[in-house]
């Protein structure tokens, strides 16, 4: 995802498989609505953290950690 959307600098355009971008406007509206919504509850998250004492560089590291972690539940 290097592309930001030129509609919305911080949301990117979102891509398939083979790198085209997504056309559906449906999709895009579901992919920017998770995305607005998890970005909220990262900053929430990382602001209480530091609100609490927490390194903002730990706490960076935690939640890149996190996503590179997850794995799929379904077969993709």
């Amino acid at each position: 995802m290097a592309l930001t959307n030129p509609q919305d600098s911080a949301l990117p355009v979102w891509e398939a498989v083979d790198g085209s971008p997504i056309s559906c406007t449906e999709k895009i509206k579901v992919l920017n609505e998770n995305f607005r919504e998890l970005q909220q509850v990262v900053l929430d998250a990382l602001e209480d953290g530091v609100l609490m004492g927490c390194s903002e560089a730990h706490l960076r590291a935690a939640l890149h950690e996190m996503i590179d972690s997850l794995e799929l539940t379904f077969g993709a």
